[in-house]
């Protein structure tokens, strides 16, 4: 036996074992002693595209292509060429991709022929009617897609047009119809009856769509499953980077925010490997709101700054940073803008809380009576606990807000069960504030002081800076601190603790250095210090770092 058919050998054993590299590397040193026929070249291109070499897989896709047509083997043909037109397109060479997905379903069709190939042609078809707004149009395609892979037994296809039927659904507003589809494609997925390539697309675009609709629990299931996946396959580079997103996602609900910062900037760095990622913005919207809910306001401005250079708009969260630095009519643009905007209720749904706290911090109470009854509704229709809980506490700041404390107190105590039953200790503790909120003003100060208490914990806990002070402030609990510090002068001992120069705690707080200047004059009068060094040891002495 020759070293090229050695190599062969090897290379489609380490195919069957999803030994990645070792079969790409193997494929490629049997092609250069005698060239790879079609099958082989095909299986090549898979796994160069699975360690991440998707120009090697384009090439040796291409080759197959090519090698097909001079064989007059057509279909062959155009199945090769859908495989580069899709890759082509996922890395964002739009025009490109999309010539070779044209010619895939030219051949299909000049071909005369009824074949499997003519349902995956038509996979593009209907996603682009989705993007384009129309998951009825969409439904429709994968109907069909669904009936071709049906009469040919193609896993693969059958898979897909599970897929697409059940987003077109979700994005109908058919939620549970929808869901029991991608039920159906992940059990196809675990059940290892699809190839490598859909494993990946099938999670990714389910964990994707359980994300948008709030049903955490199947998203939390998926992306560890996805997860163990990888895993498995270390050399694998397609979805990984995704996957760390959703991880970062999960990890901060969770309350793990340090760990959850960390998986972030791994998925930031994954996906902005060559050629990136338009995810890369996902990662960086993903740090950004760490960066705000810990009070690192100027971080969390840069990192939403990057994600819509990434083409990852950066609402809700660029509002709700400049509500919290004092801006209340600059949020206020920014929210009513882009709920205008939303092009559907799953979209609009993550807009209105923070449209409701935004409107009720700038005083127009009609206006966020008006977007809490659009959340009900959107809420009540999609029956998510995530979207219930959620839309259950802004009505109870509303109701606060209109002086019917016992009506808030009832909708909060909802919420706050359905956060602690999904492990959510942040989410939980803003509950908390407004369960006190309501107690207070139906006369329960002491009842109302134990949920002060508690929530106080956990942001101290998470490091929530901008909520710790916003609760000293809605219980005036300044003179409480240690040695009376007021809650700016808290927020920057805590930056001075973290070795931040003044300018930099300016550009943190949204605040004129010459006022960071003062505080920081303040605080060593206050703590008897005279240097910063000293103010630190006391950050760390009474737990404010």
């Amino acid at each position: 036996m020759g070293t090229a058919d050695v190599n062969v050998t090897r290379a489609r054993e380490a195919f069957t074992r999803h030994a990645w590299t070792e079969a790409y590397e193997a494929f490629r040193g049997a092609d250069r002693v005698t060239p790879l026929p079609v099958a082989d070249l095909e299986q090549a291109g898979v796994a160069a595209h699975l360690i991440g070499n998707d120009d090697d897989a384009i090439e040796l896709w291409g080759r197959a292509h090519h090698e097909a047509i001079d064989a007059g083997d057509v279909i062959g043909a155009a199945r090769h060429a859908f495989w580069l037109g899709m890759t082509l397109v996922g890395r964002g060479d739009m025009a490109v991709g999309g010539g070779w997905l044209g010619r895939a379903a030219r051949l299909v069709q000049e071909s005369g022929l009824d074949c499997v190939e003519g349902g995956y042609v038509l996979v593009p078809w209907g996603l682009r009617q989705l993007d384009g707004g129309d998951p009825a149009g969409a439904f429709a395609t994968f109907e069909h897609v669904a009936s071709i892979a049906q009469r040919f037994g193609d896993s693969d296809l059958v898979t897909l047009g599970r897929l697409g039927r059940g987003q077109s659904l979700i994005t109908m507003g058919e939620v549970s119809r929808g869901v029991a589809l991608l039920d159906e494609a992940m059990v196809a997925v675990t059940a290892g009856e699809v190839s490598p390539i859909i494993v990946g697309i099938v999670y990714c675009a389910s964990i994707e769509a359980f994300q948008a609709i709030f049903d955490l629990r199947r998203a939390q299931e998926w992306t560890d499953a996805l997860a163990a996946w990888c895993e498995s396959q270390p050399d694998l580079v397609p979805f990984r980077g995704r996957c760390l997103v959703y991880r970062a996602e999960l990890m901060q609900l969770h309350g793990a925010w340090p760990e959850a910062i960390d998986e972030a900037r791994r998925a930031q760095a994954w996906l902005s490997r060559p050629p990136p990622e338009p995810a890369v913005g996902e990662a960086c919207y993903q740090q950004a709101e760490l960066h705000r809910l810990r009070g690192e306001f100027a971080d969390a401005d840069t990192a939403y700054r990057e994600a819509n250079e990434w083409g990852r708009r950066p609402e809700p969260g660029l509002a709700l940073l400049r509500l919290v630095q004092g801006r209340p009519d600059v949020a206020m643009a920014v929210i009513r803008r882009a709920v205008d905007e939303a092009p559907d209720d799953i979209a609009r749904a993550r807009l209105l809380e923070p449209c409701v706290d935004i409107t009720l911090a700038s005083g127009d109470l009609a206006a966020a009576r008006t977007a809490i009854d659009r959340l009900s509704r959107i809420a009540d229709a999609m029956a998510a606990p995530v979207l219930t809980a959620i839309s259950a506490r802004a009505e109870g700041a509303v109701l606060l807000a209109e002086g019917d404390g016992r009506a808030a107190l009832a909708v909060l105590r909802r919420a706050s069960a359905i956060w602690r039953d999904l492990d959510a200790p942040y989410e939980s503790a803003r509950v908390r504030v407004y369960i006190g909120l309501a107690l207070r003003q139906l006369g329960d100060a002491d009842t109302a002081a134990l949920e002060f208490d508690a929530a106080r914990r956990v942001f101290r806990e998470l490091g929530a800076v901008p909520d710790l002070a916003r609760l000293d402030a809605l219980t005036g609990t300044t003179a409480a601190r240690p040695d009376g510090l007021s809650a700016r002068e808290v927020e920057v001992l805590r930056l001075l603790a973290a070795a931040k120069t003044n300018r930099a705690i300016a550009s943190e707080l949204g605040i004129s250095e010459r006022t960071v200047d003062r505080h920081v004059s303040n605080l060593f009068t206050k703590l008897d210090v005279s240097s910063r060094s000293a103010a630190t040891a006391y950050a760390y002495e009474h737990g404010l770092r």
